[in-house]
């Protein structure tokens, strides 16, 4: 048999006269509701599916059709439902809310996620978006049907003969979230993993013949909590949906076969050490041998590693295999330059039979020095983003590697290199796509244990989250994207810290191949000793509140006294306004009723013509400080790098809008000829491998000041940049050039605060008010950052002046007739203001948003 460690080709049943008699009435019932016309395209596309699906004879792909019935009382185990043929019809893979099944939303919803500001439930202004059949939430999205109960799928389906003997299993690549399987009348157990496939060992079950698989899916929390905000399950971003997506399958192998594949790469050694988990059914002794066998891929250069074989004796029902696999003299290696690629198989023969397995790995070895990470023995700096499951349009991650790719490029062209996915961990398909684009992931546990659950305290959890992080290391821990694992986000419990250092040494201890850390946390959490990294709040943030912008600052006081890396928690979460543009984007099972609520209020204050202008606006300023806040890590010395919060909205927990992009990955336009008020040039420039740098002690001057800069750079490149020739240019607004020079030519090494030199100039020149552009770049490359100032007369307004300005507390009628005439009011509103009295107003943006806090 052939398939990958998690993946298979598909395979067709073949009909039955059962199959038959179902398919009948299927098609009855839809001829009567879509029409013949309509008939005619479903079949094409159900019988290329099924034709497309006979393609191995060691896989049956069970996607289609399967009946469905809903459970809310949850009587379906005593009531035997899996004895019964079930009502309903469902096609698989999918969600309920995919297909329209559940129930409306209403005010009295239960939502999985919590609400802070309640005040939308019984604020008068609201009361016309609490009616049935208006109701516009602010919170999150709404999705289309809901439903947190027990439901039913079931599927008849036939064993071929050639199956006998064999060992067989079923595949569910990922249920939401407990499932119960029967096959016939019998049950066979219970799998509840949010994060990898759940599979049932159904071998001397599904002998030859025709069977009845009944799944009973709850996507209920139960006894094991991960906290109702968990990225896993919540309302606030995937939504708590009800389904199985991805590959459903049944497999069959011989019973010698290969349960699992570990690669554990040494660079020094040049070789991969492969663990084999080879599992026996039978009870008696079987010798075999083992080939290995690699290729390369990914890359334009081409290796075929000479193959390797064994001689085993296979005694044991668990039998492990270590193999010291030699790569050659010169193997490829993988990072976020060069992602090279090896495909392994190994091919275990008994007389049993022949079982391959096959994975994909990368030569590779992610360490720390110092306060730094290193990636095959160089420094790096993690630029990355958090992804927080946010997809309306299915309710759940894309199962596809497409998909995937898409996202990663799209951050690569922002200049990013890493992710850490939020309190859950995304299918195969995203560790696959990160490999290829060289792409460094961060993932977590299913859990955000707070908001009613906690860690540490003896519960049902504290369990789970060992169970679920070795099921993560078994599916997905040979992809060299695969860097980091952490329990998951801000936990509540006195004896987290107990916990969560016991957590660490158990999987420092566990496989070396990652790095580890307890969670990823805020200021106020304790602090767990035995991480090996540190993901807090401490290094982040400007102190434009209490001073004047400036880039002079940096974070070296956050991380005095800390000798491991230290990377900024959720950085940023400066909010713009909303993009209404993007509305009509959501044709999935997610709808914008906060966006179409927020653009009805605008609307009332007879402002919908400024809604771009409010985005442009707010979105210049959000990217200003996304550029002050990264620059201000690239200038801190030993910072091991950020994860923003970020780069694309948030749509839950208030609505966040904090990304330059909306949460499709799209740019927002705003009045640029349908640009977004960033571009990915802009953003590389102060988010890249390479930025130079300047720290600047403000932005605005007199004419009788002069203008300095001390230039610096970082560097964290695939190596040192020799003979760097760095130039600056101060241009007006025109472009016209003002001035310019250069500083002396250096080699510039690995790391940052990397002085260049030292820039000085008068601003004498300068008889009227003038906006200028001040940048720095490396001759001869695309490295170029650059600062905006601005240059004022040295005077003040004269007594004179003063009196043809008109100051009022309040637009009275004397103001509006004054501006009506030209003429120049001066509006005082401080302390007087009665709307949004509790948001505190400065020069940064509202920080994630108000309703999750009071500002």
């Amino acid at each position: 048999m052939r398939n990958s460690v998690d993946d298979l080709s598909h395979k067709a049943t073949k009909p039955t006269k059962f199959f038959f008699l179902q398919v009948r009435y299927i098609l009855s019932a839809l001829c009567a509701f879509v029409g013949k016309k309509s008939l005619i395209i479903f079949l094409l596309l159900l019988f290329s599916q099924i034709t497309f699906a006979q393609t191995n004879d060691d896989t049956i792909s069970l996607a289609g059709v399967w009946r469905f019935s809903m459970d809310s009382a949850d009587k379906g185990v005593q009531q035997k439902f899996y004895e019964k043929i079930l009502p309903e019809t469902i096609p698989l893979p999918g969600s309920m809310v995919q297909n329209g099944k559940g129930y409306n939303v209403t005010i009295h919803t239960q939502w999985t996620g919590s609400i802070r500001d309640s005040s939308w439930y019984f604020d008068p202004a609201m009361a016309k978006y609490r009616q049935p059949d208006s109701l516009k939430f602010p919170f999150f999205l709404t999705p289309k049907k809901r439903y947190v109960d027990p439901a039913w799928y079931q599927k008849t389906i036939t064993i071929p003969t050639n199956w006998k003997n064999k060992h067989i299993i079923l595949f569910l690549e990922r249920a939401h979230w407990e499932t119960q399987l029967w096959v016939d009348n019998r049950r066979i157990g219970m799998r509840n993993s949010l994060s990898t496939p759940q599979v049932y060992d159904l071998t001397g079950i599904l002998l030859p013949g025709e069977h009845i698989l009944t799944i009973r899916v709850d996507n209920r929390i139960k006894a094991i909590n991960p906290g109702p905000d968990s990225h896993s399950i919540t309302d606030q971003t995937q939504g708590n949906w009800n389904g199985i997506v991805g590959k459903i399958q049944l497999r069959a192998t011989p019973k010698v076969w290969i349960q699992q594949i570990q690669t554990f790469p040494d660079l020094k050694d040049k070789s991969v050490q492969v663990k084999l988990f080879i599992h026996h059914d039978a009870s008696h002794r079987e010798d075999g041998k083992i080939i290995l066998f690699a290729k390369s891929f990914n890359t334009s250069v081409k290796q075929t590693i000479l193959s390797l074989t064994k001689d085993i004796i296979v005694s044991d029902k668990d039998t492990i295999v270590e193999i010291n696999y030699p790569m050659g003299n010169h193997p490829l290696t993988w990072d976020e330059f060069h992602p090279a690629l090896y495909h392994l198989t190994a091919e275990v023969s008994t007389p049993a039979g022949k079982d391959i397995k096959e994975t994909d790995f990368g030569m590779r070895e992610f360490g720390i020095r110092g306060t730094r990470f290193t990636m095959n023995g160089r420094e790096i700096f993690l630029r990355g983003t958090v992804e927080n499951c946010d997809f309306p349009n299915t309710g759940y991650p894309p199962m596809d590697v497409k998909s995937w790719l898409r996202v990663f490029k799209i951050c690569k062209s922002y200049g990013l290199n890493e992710m850490r996915f939020h309190s859950y961990c995304p299918p195969k398909a995203a560790f696959e796509a990160a490999d290829r684009e060289g792409f460094y992931l961060h993932v977590e546990g299913p859990s955000w244990a707070n908001h009613g659950s906690s860690l540490g305290d003896g519960k049902p959890i504290d369990k789970y989250i060992y169970e679920e992080t070795d099921r993560i290391d078994q599916f997905y821990g040979n992809h060299p994207s695969f860097c980091m694992m952490a329990y998951g986000n801000e936990p509540r419990g006195g004896h987290q810290v107990e916990y969560l250092n016991k957590f660490v040494d158990y999987w420092k201890a566990r496989d070396s191949r990652h790095l580890y850390t307890g969670a990823s946390v805020g200021m106020s959490w304790p602090w767990v000793n035995e991480e090996q990294f540190i993901v807090r709040s401490g290094p982040r943030g400007l102190p434009w509140v209490e001073e004047q912008p400036s880039t002079m600052f940096d974070h070296r006081d956050a991380l005095k006294g800390h000798d491991i890396p230290y990377v900024a928690h959720e950085m940023g979460q400066y909010c713009a306004f909303p993009d209404f543009s993007q509305i009509p984007e959501y044709t999935g099972v997610h709808e914008p009723r906060n966006f179409e609520l927020f653009r009805d209020i605008l609307a009332t204050h007879h402002m919908s013509d400024e809604a771009k202008k409010f985005l442009h606006a707010s979105g210049q300023l959000q990217a200003l400080c996304y550029k002050g806040d990264i620059e201000a890590a690239l200038r801190t010395p030993g910072m091991a790098g950020f994860e923003l919060l970020g780069l694309n909205d948030y749509t839950g927990q208030g609505t966040a809008l904090v990304g330059v992009l909306n949460v499709f990955w799209q740019s927002k336009p705003a009045c640029r000829q349908g640009r977004g008020y960033v571009t990915p040039e802009e953003f590389r420039r102060f988010c890249s491998p390479v930025v130079p740098l300047a720290r600047i002690p403000k932005f605005v001057y007199h004419n009788n000041e002069s203008f300095n800069a001390e230039i610096e750079i970082a560097n964290f490149s695939e190596g040192i940049i020799n003979s760097a020739h760095p130039v600056w240019q101060l241009k007006d607004k025109s472009g016209k050039m003002i001035a310019s020079g250069k500083l002396p030519e250096t080699n510039i090494p690995i790391g940052n605060c990397i002085s260049l030199g030292e820039v000085t100039y008068p601003l004498n020149q300068f008889s009227k008010a003038e906006k200028l552009h001040f940048s720095v770049s490396i001759a001869g490359t695309s490295y170029k950052n650059g600062w905006n100032i601005w240059v004022y007369p040295d005077k003040n307004i004269s007594p004179a002046d003063s009196s043809q300005i008109y100051y009022c507390h309040q637009l009275d009628k004397k103001a509006e007739d004054i501006l009506k005439k030209g003429g120049k009011v001066f509006l005082l509103c401080a302390g007087r203001v009665e709307m949004g009295k509790n948001i505190s107003m400065h020069f940064l943006p509202v920080f994630w948003n108000t309703s999750w806090f009071n500002m």
